[in-house]
């Protein structure tokens, strides 16, 4: 496929104790815990082997995770709170946009279309296969 450059960007879990899940990654496999941050009110912890790295989020105001289910419709994605894989994301060198609306042309379906999700940031979630969520992420521009 012509257009945009996409490269794996990151795994994402979701953990009842994110520390905890971090240190093992660190003890049992060797990551390196690189960051350690609040966003949207959970803590966020970026692990990194090399060039993967592995976020691991803890739990967001009024979540209430359960077992894995197959999301099949944007309140499904919205309300998911889950434990376990949330999403594998690419990184996306290019127009985000463009590239979604080339993926649906080609009867790919988006369970979010794409969106501001902090400033100068884009992301989307398309849907792939066996109910598994990839997130598609705008690279950052240098300026």
């Amino acid at each position: 496929m012509s257009g945009p450059a996409i490269a794996f960007d990151h795994v994402h879990l979701i953990s009842e104790e994110p520390h905890a899940a971090a240190a093992w990654y660190q003890d049992m496999l060797g990551g390196e815990i690189a960051a350690s941050y609040e966003t949207r009110g959970a803590v966020q912890i970026r692990v990194t082997f090399g060039a993967v790295t592995i976020l691991i989020r803890g739990r967001r105001p009024g979540e209430t995770p359960g077992p894995k289910t197959e999301l099949q419709t944007f309140n499904d994605y919205v309300s998911h709170d889950q434990w376990g894989t949330d999403h594998f994301g690419f990184s996306v060198a290019g127009d985000l946009r463009q590239l979604c609306t080339d993926l649906k042309a080609k009867g790919a379906e988006l369970a979010v279309e794409p969106y501001e999700f902090l400033p100068g940031r884009t992301i989307a979630y398309l849907k792939a296969p066996d109910g598994v969520t990839v997130e598609l992420t705008e690279a950052a521009v240098d300026a």
